[in-house]
């Protein structure tokens, strides 16, 4: 009876940790596209003309209190490279493009105009903007060294990070398509560097603590946390997309078969 207590202790614990989770960090695209600009009735499998032809727009969001630090520039490079790799086999949208977004800024309740004037500039129709944002927590912990009994006094970083699509129609002036993912990892590091056969290491949460990744150095550990936090997250938008155009496609041709 006690271990099932504790059994069910667990898995209702994890259940609230998920929970919590999933509304860290908030939202920011709100502060990018107003609400009425938010993705309609009309499905991407509607649209005449498809593949679409877009540019991605990368947002790193870190004017909330609690943003952790952007990722450095060749981890943000690289995750533009694979967005763009992951959108156009999840959706039939061509990213022929990643813009910088060096003028992009938040805005309360958004501000349409400068997407469409970006547009303008690149000669696109249609941009898929991408916003980047995390937050991250640091506590004390004890580190256990291996198998045994012995501990170290250490931190424990938990990093969650947000990635917010929308896929923006230009000629229509709205989002044709939104999703988000979400990632979360955590980094433990003892108080003092050395002890390199355990730690500082991080891992995936909140599925897959047994596996470990080790960061290259011991001071660049909270970079590797975050990119680590970001690749999760870009599997689980990339996932999304593709189930939404998946089902957007069996919804199509359920009406097709309807109608005939």
């Amino acid at each position: 009876m006690h271990r099932l207590r504790n059994a069910v202790y667990l898995v209702l614990c994890t259940a609230v940790l998920g929970a919590c989770a999933s509304a860290i960090p908030p939202a920011r695209i709100g502060d990018y596209l107003s609400s009425d600009r938010a993705a309609g009735t009309e499905t991407l499998a509607a649209m005449d003309r498809r593949p679409i032809e877009a540019g991605l727009v990368l947002v790193s969001d870190t004017s909330d209190p609690g943003a952790a630090p952007n990722l450095p520039d060749e981890a943000f490079v690289r995750l533009g490279e694979s967005l763009k790799q992951g959108i156009g086999r999840a959706l039939p949208v061509r990213i022929k493009e990643v813009i910088p977004a060096d003028h992009i800024r938040p805005q309360p309740n958004g501000d349409w105009a400068q997407f469409a004037e970006l547009g303008r500039q690149r000669g696109f129709e249609y941009l898929v903007v991408v916003v980047l944002s995390s937050t991250e927590q640091e506590y004390p912990v004890s580190l256990f060294l291996g198998w045994t009994t012995h501990m170290q006094p250490g931190f424990r970083r938990d990093n969650w990070s947000l990635l917010e699509f929308a896929l923006l129609d230009l000629k229509q002036n709205k989002a044709v398509m939104q999703a988000e993912g979400r990632g979360w990892a955590t980094l433990d590091r003892p108080t003092a560097p050395g002890i390199n056969q355990w730690y500082p290491v991080v891992y995936l949460r909140p599925q897959e603590p047994e596996r470990r990744i080790w960061p290259p150095t011991y001071e660049g550990a909270p970079l590797t946390l975050r990119v680590v936090s970001f690749e999760q997250a870009e599997k689980r938008l990339t996932l999304k997309l593709q189930n939404s155009w998946l089902g957007q496609l069996e919804a199509d041709a359920q009406a097709r078969k309807t109608n005939s």
